[in-house]
């Protein structure tokens, strides 16, 4: 099975191609896009979607953030310290070979130990993205917030939900993957996690040591209740 491309799900989304398959996607994706293709175009339809990754119980109470013309803005303030956005490809790993695929849409919606320590550095990724910095520079600039503390590792008990129906991926999905909740963990703790290992449920692996590593737990059901297709009986990482 494969997992979603995003980092945060990213937000970091962590897919495992074969090395051609991540040349082909690579090459579709070598640049980034016009800024209007990784838009939405009615705010109330990206507050919708972003409220979809988690259960109404979780995502009607929690902060939603949109994507503005500097980096996210705040268009409906929450009452229970989790906050709900929308992903863009940007959050994925700095080497994914869809780091610039415009289609990708990744509802998400973090908890507040994730709100925190996780999500700051999405959006400062997405401020640089709106101002014309590049993949490289972009890298170099997370390596010396980490450097500097200025990014650290996520808080213990740091999850997110992303539990939408309507969000895309990757283009090997073509649209959402399973839902799933994410467990962000520091560098080096994905073997204390048994993750990617034959029939454990966790999937996923190691991030870089500048960015925060993501498992992922598939479940039963979609964040309006139905239920979702089976994990596959061995993962593919």
């Amino acid at each position: 099975m494969k997992t979603p491309d995003l980092l945060f799900c990213t937000l970091p989304l962590l897919l495992a191609f074969a090395a051609q398959a991540q040349e082909r996607k690579s090459a579709a994706y070598p640049a980034m896009a016009p800024i209007a293709q990784y838009r939405i175009s009615a705010r109330d339809d990206e507050i919708a979607l972003a409220r979809s990754a988690g259960p109404p119980s979780i995502s009607g109470e929690a902060k939603v953030l949109v994507l503005g013309d500097r980096g996210y803005e705040t268009a409906v303030e929450g009452r229970n310290g989790f906050v709900c956005f929308v992903e863009r490809s940007w959050d994925a790993a700095f080497d994914d070979p869809q780091f610039w695929n415009p289609g990708i849409r990744g509802p998400n919606c973090a908890n507040p130990a994730a709100a925190r320590s996780v999500l700051p550095q999405f959006l400062k990724r997405t401020e640089w993205v709106l101002a014309g910095v590049g993949r490289q520079e972009m890298k170099a600039k997370a390596r010396a917030a980490m450097a500097d503390h200025e990014f650290g590792p996520p808080e213990p008990g740091a999850l997110s939900f992303m539990l939408s129906k309507n969000g895309y991926v990757s283009d090997k999905e073509a649209g959402p993957w399973l839902p799933h909740v994410m467990f962000f963990v520091p560098h080096g703790q994905a073997p204390d996690w048994a993750a990617g290992l034959d029939g454990s449920p966790i999937v996923g692996k190691d991030g870089s040591d500048i960015e925060p590593t993501v498992l992922f737990v598939p479940v039963g059901r979609w964040s309006d209740g139905s239920l979702a297709p089976p994990p596959a009986l061995k993962h593919q990482m």
